[in-house]
């Protein structure tokens, strides 16, 4: 029985559409689910257990790793809420400002970071704002201060400088996207029917502009709320949030723990990706982005 070519192309389509799902379901969806399983596995002194059991996460809300979960959500919030007010009006200068050439060059500068190792990147932020770093030397020769400041390194602000740092890069991209989707119309009947530019800027860019801004929300939150290099090398010795907490339980092998806690991570992090799929229509999202790709 020999096949037909119609059906070999129909074989051949199906097979290479299936490899993204295999690679999905192997490296994302089955370690979710192994992560979920063993936060309910029991720790018997130094070895673990399969069991269904709440103890880890018991352990969770009644220790003091829920008041380092609530402290990595709050600096996660007001970390993000920073990079937004920061990468919005990059964006917007870039979309709507800046010619086409010059915003993909734009855009690819700000990957060049990310071409260096995160941790090499951190450490970097330490020779600037130690006490004798390029920050305090500069003040002090210009005679702005008599003593180093000491609240720029090993403290929140130079924690929030790693985050902002970091993931800020991260939501440009899609709200470069989401506000070069725009169509120009939308400001152009604005203008005609009167509007003043800060009008149309809050009643038609903004709101337009959403799907991006939840996706940079999303994109931010994630990535501050699980991180574990800035804290221990901007914030120094006793600075801990969730992702330290995390390595820390795997450090003394209490794994359940550990999954426990990125299960909880992990949860937020579904939370907000359907939020985000069900509040927005992101098929005009996407064809909107293509569409914008193809000019």
């Amino acid at each position: 029985m020999q096949w037909a070519p119609r059906s070999w192309h129909r074989l051949l389509r199906a097979g290479l559409l299936s490899l993204p799902v295999v690679f999905v379901l192997a490296f994302l969806v089955l370690p979710l689910c192994l992560t979920i399983v063993i936060s309910f596995w029991e720790r018997v002194g130094m070895k673990f257990r399969p069991a269904l059991s709440l103890a880890s996460y018991a352990a969770i809300i009644e220790g003091a790793r829920l008041q380092v979960l609530q402290r990595s959500v709050v600096i996660a919030v007001e970390a993000t809420a920073l990079s937004l007010l920061l990468a919005y009006p990059i964006a917007y200068f870039l979309a709507r400002k800046a010619r086409p050439g010059a915003m993909r060059i734009v855009l690819l500068l700000f990957t060049i970071p990310f071409l260096i190792n995160y941790i090499v990147r951190n450490v970097a932020w330490t020779s600037l704002l130690g006490r004798n770093g390029t920050i305090n030397n500069f003040l002090s020769a210009l005679g702005l201060i008599d003593a180093p400041l000491d609240w720029l390194l090993y403290s929140d602000f130079a924690v929030f400088v790693g985050l902002i740092s970091s993931y800020m890069p991260f939501m440009i991209f899609p709200l470069v996207l989401s506000i070069a989707a725009i169509d120009k119309q939308y400001l152009e009947a604005s203008a005609l029917l009167g509007a003043k530019p800060a009008t149309t800027f809050l009643r038609i860019v903004i709101p337009l502009s959403l799907p991006g801004i939840f996706a940079a929300l999303i994109f931010g939150f994630v990535g501050c709320v699980g991180e574990s290099a800035v804290p221990i090398i901007m914030g120094g010795v006793g600075y801990e949030l969730v992702g330290n907490t995390i390595t820390s339980s795997m450090d003394v092998l209490n794994y359940p723990l550990a999954a426990a806690l990125s299960s909880i991570v992990v949860t937020i992090m579904l939370v907000l990706m359907l939020s985000w799929y069900f509040i927005f229509d992101m098929r005009a999202f996407l064809g909107k982005i293509l569409e914008w790709r193809g000019s």
